[in-house]
């Protein structure tokens, strides 16, 4: 499977809100891809399509080939997801909200797990409800990462974290990279996007702006051309 994320046309209205208006993506297997835009742009109402949290209004999503709404169970044993905004079990330590979100993907590995929350420096010990937000951020990181998971969804999976922590995990994403796996890293956080991403799709109010390799992006543009200027051009229109 040449592209294991594929959104063609996709549409997704709440109501009178039109949060996806025709937008499209394909994420090419063993990539990093960025997923550019501002709140409210749509990106984790496409996050949510793709694990099949909710449904299409019209257009298609496919991972893997699969509609992951028809196909929820099948596509999950295959990605692993980390959310902006982590809400954890708080009577429970962080080790055991790892050790279950791993378990449910089911492909735990206890020594990348044990590795990583040295990486991260997370004590699984205490229980959630007395972690910050960045030590939440980082229960949902390790569970991700410590799955073999062959796909990441990472929806503003930074959040939370402190400029070490958050160096941390652009130098394990990079691994993850290197392994050949397939990340779509949803951020508006432009410098993470550029140490990391091959590919990028930049969007606004549900629909694709631009999409495609990093490199030939920038080739397009005048030279020394960062990723925010690149951004801003696209997304106001400015670009040639």
């Amino acid at each position: 499977m040449d592209f294991p994320i594929l959104l063609a046309g996709a549409r997704k209205t709440f109501g009178a809100i039109t949060a996806l208006d025709g937008l499209d993506l394909r994420v090419k297997r063993g990539t990093v891809h960025g997923f550019l835009g501002p709140n409210g742009a749509g990106k984790t109402t496409t996050m949510r399509a793709l694990l099949g949290q909710l449904r299409l209004t019209g257009g298609r999503a496919q991972l893997f080939g699969l509609d992951p709404w028809r196909h929820t169970t099948t596509t999950h044993r295959h990605l692993a997801y980390v959310p902006g905004d982590t809400v954890l079990w708080p009577q429970l330590t962080g080790g055991q909200c790892i050790d279950l979100l791993t378990h449910l993907q089911g492909s735990p590995d206890p020594a990348r797990r044990a590795e990583l929350l040295a990486r991260f420096e997370l004590d699984p010990r205490r229980r959630t409800a007395t972690y910050s937000k960045g030590n939440r951020q980082k229960v949902a990181l390790i569970s991700a990462l410590a799955t073999r998971a062959p796909l990441l969804l990472l929806d503003e999976p930074t959040s939370g974290l402190d400029p070490i922590m958050t160096r941390r995990f652009v130098e394990t994403i990079r691994e993850v990279a290197a392994q050949g796996r397939t990340v779509l890293l949803s951020s508006h956080i432009m410098s993470e996007v550029e140490a990391l991403c091959d590919e990028v799709t930049i969007i606004r109010a549900g629909r694709t702006l631009t999409s495609g390799p990093l490199q030939e992006l920038r080739a397009a543009a005048p030279p020394g051309t960062s990723l925010e200027e690149l951004f801003w051009q696209h997304y106001d229109g400015r670009a040639a």
